[in-house]
């Protein structure tokens, strides 16, 4: 096949030896199925931001660190130094998302080197050695998706022990291998702490997962794992082996709102009264 033109300088250094056949073309990346060595791998070209689909990646950018001081402001600026430094920042962010949660036991595809915007990483791959199918592309049956919905789940918790959220995973971005699930596609996961969109995207993860696993195990509809997920994490309850039940207590207390308007008022009296002490100090005459 031709040789794409990303490609072209990972070959010249000899980190590639063959590109053999382009794997898919997605929102934020070209992927191909490339020979390193005696190998194969995958690389993941990622595509320039004017050309990359993926919406509102501002929300997911949200929280992420730059050591470097330089860095930071030209990125908020929006100079042309800055674009590139926020691209790297993007592209980084998968592979340490890759390091980070294989040690924390979850399934990730291993990243092997990123160049470039290029990132080299495991093919995942069936018995027979062929790329694993996507999770949209596998039936299964109600025992076999409650194990695999329960795997996911467990993952998920992995994840954000580990301070992640995925943020965009489907049954689009889960392969399946022989020995189950296998989470890909991480550029956008964002700091659970740091990002104030992280509960409502580790929900979304949640159901969007559930819901599929649900066509083949009908009485996962009725689950609660997201909420169940974020209230033990808020407690800080979560841990990595955690067994979770998929259900979830609504806090039916009505809010106190008469006791906060209190509070409140309480609070503006006592700034008030030292407000007055510090002007009667400020006005008494020196002895």
């Amino acid at each position: 096949m031709k040789i794409p033109k990303r490609l072209q300088p990972l070959l010249d250094e000899g980190l590639i030896d063959e590109v053999i056949s382009r794997l898919m073309s997605g929102k934020e990346a070209d992927v191909f199925v490339v020979r390193c060595h005696a190998e194969i791998r995958c690389a993941k070209v990622y595509k320039e931001a004017s050309k990359r689909s993926f919406k509102k990646a501002a929300l997911y950018q949200e929280g992420r660190k730059t050591r470097n001081s330089r860095r930071a402001r030209a990125m908020e600026k929006g100079s042309k130094f800055g674009r590139r430094q926020q691209e790297e920042t993007w592209h980084n962010a998968e592979v340490d998302a890759l390091y980070k949660l294989a040690a924390a036991g979850v399934r990730v595809p291993k990243p092997h080197a990123c160049v470039d915007g290029v990132l080299l990483m495991e093919l995942v791959t069936d018995s027979e050695g062929d790329v694993a199918p996507r999770l949209s592309e596998v039936s299964m049956s109600a025992e076999q998706a409650l194990e695999d919905h329960a795997t996911v789940m467990q993952d998920i918790v992995r994840m954000l022990c580990a301070g992640l959220v995925h943020g965009d995973l489907s049954e689009f971005n889960i392969l399946v291998d022989d020995y189950g699930p296998v989470i890909i596609d991480l550029p956008q996961a964002v700091d659970a702490a740091a990002n104030n969109n992280a509960r409502a995207m580790l929900e979304r993860d949640v159901n969007k997962v559930t819901k599929y696993y649900s066509e083949f195990a009908p009485e996962l509809k009725e689950s609660r794992y997201a909420s169940e997920i974020w209230a033990l994490y808020e407690a800080g309850e979560l841990h990595p082996d955690i067994e979770l039940t998929g259900t979830c207590e609504e806090n039916t207390e009505a809010a106190d709102v008469d006791g906060v308007l209190l509070e409140i008022k309480s609070i503006l009296e006592e700034e008030q009264a030292r407000q007055e002490r510090l002007r009667e100090a400020e006005q008494a005459p020196d002895n």
